[in-house]
């Protein structure tokens, strides 16, 4: 009679250990399945987060640097044109009004807007048509052409241009300021390619051969 009773117990237990293993099986098995669907799978490493900067827009403008040898020629420069082994040719001479070197055996040449450089060439061009089979021509800036300053200075007028002179220094030789002048609003005209510029600068400006410096009226 025990010994029924013990395998009794035995088998029950037996059996509810089988239920609990299938039990436990069904339920790993439906997490998976779960898991599959939804996606819930490990976390790996977090992200690192993407750092947008925002465009820089704006009008970006480049300044060119203005080559020493782009001194443009016009009236009242006075230039040195040496044509080696032609004495005859070679001496100062004036650009007129109309923009013309006269030259013997060539005549009028052009030299308004052109550099020494561009003008050498006019000339050695010329020459060689006829006259000299390989001239070598040199053209210098003997005396540039005179500034010009108007308005409230004592001396209004036209005046000697000197290298690396400023608008300060253009006042300072027409006698200075006026008593009535506005000292904080010069105007600057530069002729370019025949068109005239005018700009509001400081006394600091440079000025060039041909400038008008005008200072103006204060009127209190």
């Amino acid at each position: 009679m025990v010994v029924r009773r013990i395998l009794l117990i035995a088998a029950i237990s037996l059996a509810l250990l089988g239920c609990s293993k299938n039990s436990l099986s069904s339920h790993l098995s439906k997490r998976a399945a779960h898991a599959a669907r939804i996606g819930d799978v490990p976390a790996g490493p977090p992200l690192a987060p993407i750092m947008l900067r925002p465009s820089i827009q704006g009008d970006v403008r480049q300044v060119a640097a203005t080559p020493a040898n782009s001194y443009t020629l016009d009236s009242g420069d006075r230039l040195r044109v040496t044509v080696f082994g032609q004495e005859n040719l070679s001496r100062i001479y004036p650009v007129d009004a109309g923009g013309f070197i006269s030259m013997p055996l060539i005549g009028a040449v052009q030299a308004r807007g052109l550099t020494t450089f561009q003008l050498e060439e006019r000339i050695s061009v010329t020459l060689k048509r006829k006259y000299v089979k390989d001239p070598k021509v040199t053209v210098e800036v003997a005396v540039s052409r005179p500034f010009f300053i108007l308005g409230e200075v004592r001396n209004a007028g036209q005046f000697p241009y000197v290298a690396g002179m400023t608008v300060q220094t253009a006042i300072a030789i027409a006698g200075g300021f006026t008593p009535r002048a506005r000292k904080n609003r010069i105007k600057l005209s530069t002729q370019i390619n025949g068109a005239t510029y005018t700009r509001t600068v400081p006394l600091t400006a440079r000025i060039k051969p041909g400038d008008t410096v005008m200072v103006q009226e204060r009127f209190f």
